[in-house]
């Protein structure tokens, strides 16, 4: 049996999980020497290696915080990792900001996702690093790759993907359908970010030739441009703006249709748009026969109001203004050429 303390005593007591899980690194840092360490880990031991490098100092299961913690940890490239000089203080200084974070459908755990399996049913949790980190995945630890990190959001005190990239890592790995286009939808329902950003991730990710994800992508637009309309009637309404027509078309007397808007005020000449499309480069021909119309229209004396679904979302009122600055401005034009306006 074995008798040792289950904490050395030159080493802080773990009240809390940053504590109970430590890289060899900084048992060492603490004055515990690696053969302690490999003895205290041994079957039966008080201490248990749950990854390469990473130990939990407890027997039995790691917590699910734990077990976030210890693949953090296996991920990071900590620069330093030291005691304080002098006794009695807290404990080692905080490392630099690793260069890792949570992914994938764990992120979405963290993030709140309802569609997204809780993390105590999760074998893996996805970590993204930079690419050209020599890092393999282990244990329950997958590594997901990227040129270029981004900022992570802090979660429960975690450096956590943000949903848009957290998304394209969770639906790299899944190929039920269903469930894909469960996390999309809840993606831009429950606010967490805009159409737009979602595809731009999965375009980056290469996942846009999977008829799945594609279906999936298709009820994502779909599903976001309803939610930014309802946000643009209410906009339209709360902040006392005249009564638009509402989803026309226009054309010329007589001649070429002009395309449809999503309001328009035909006493002052002024359309709005909702640019609820996915992203698309510049020199795409759906992109260039968008600017067309604009450019069009524009020729024609009718101003046209781009409005972005996220401005909607979080600065209505600003839109509210620039919309209202267009109505006023009308007065101050030429008169606009005469169109035909169709309901839509």
């Amino acid at each position: 049996m074995n008798n040792t303390p289950l904490f050395p005593r030159h080493l802080p007591q773990p009240a809390d999980v940053r504590r109970r899980v430590l890289t060899a690194a900084q048992l060492r840092a603490h004055g515990v020497p690696a053969a302690e360490t490999n003895e205290r880990c041994r079957s039966g031991g008080p201490w248990q290696q749950i990854l390469p490098g990473v130990v939990l100092l407890h027997p039995g299961p790691p917590t699910n915080e734990e077990r976030l913690h210890a693949v953090l940890l296996y991920a990071a490239r900590e620069r330093t990792a030291r005691v304080p000089a002098q006794s009695g203080a807290d404990g080692p200084a905080a490392p630099a900001q690793p260069e890792a974070m949570i992914t994938g459908l764990a992120a979405l755990a963290l993030h709140g996702f309802s569609a997204a399996p809780p993390l105590t049913v999760l074998d893996t949790v996805d970590v993204l690093v930079p690419r050209l980190r020599r890092l393999r995945s282990a244990g329950c630890a997958r590594v997901v790759r990227a040129a270029a990190l981004p900022a992570p959001k802090q979660v429960m005190g975690l450096p956590v993907a943000p949903v848009p990239r957290a998304l394209a890592d969770a639906v790299a790995e899944l190929t039920d359908a269903v469930a894909v286009r469960r996390l999309l939808t809840e993606a831009v329902r429950a606010g967490h970010c805009e159409p737009a950003a979602v595809v731009r991730e999965l375009t980056q990710a290469r996942l846009l030739n999977r008829p799945h994800v594609v279906d999936a992508v298709d009820s994502l637009l779909a599903e976001g441009r309803a939610i930014a309309e309802d946000r643009l009637y209410a906009m339209v309404r709360d902040h006392g703006l005249p009564d638009p027509m509402w989803n026309v078309d226009l054309r010329l007397p007589g001649g070429p249709h002009l395309g449809g808007v999503d309001a328009y005020w035909p006493e002052h000449a002024v359309a709005l748009e909702l640019d609820t499309r996915a992203p698309r480069p510049q020199d795409d021909p759906v992109e260039s026969e968008h600017a067309r119309k604009r450019e069009h229209l524009e020729r024609l004396g009718i101003t046209v109001v781009p409005v972005m679904p996220r401005k909607l979302r979080d600065a209505r009122e600003q839109q509210a203004a620039v919309i209202r600055t267009a109505l006023m401005a009308a007065a101050d034009r030429e008169p606009a050429a005469y169109v035909v306006v169709l309901p839509r």
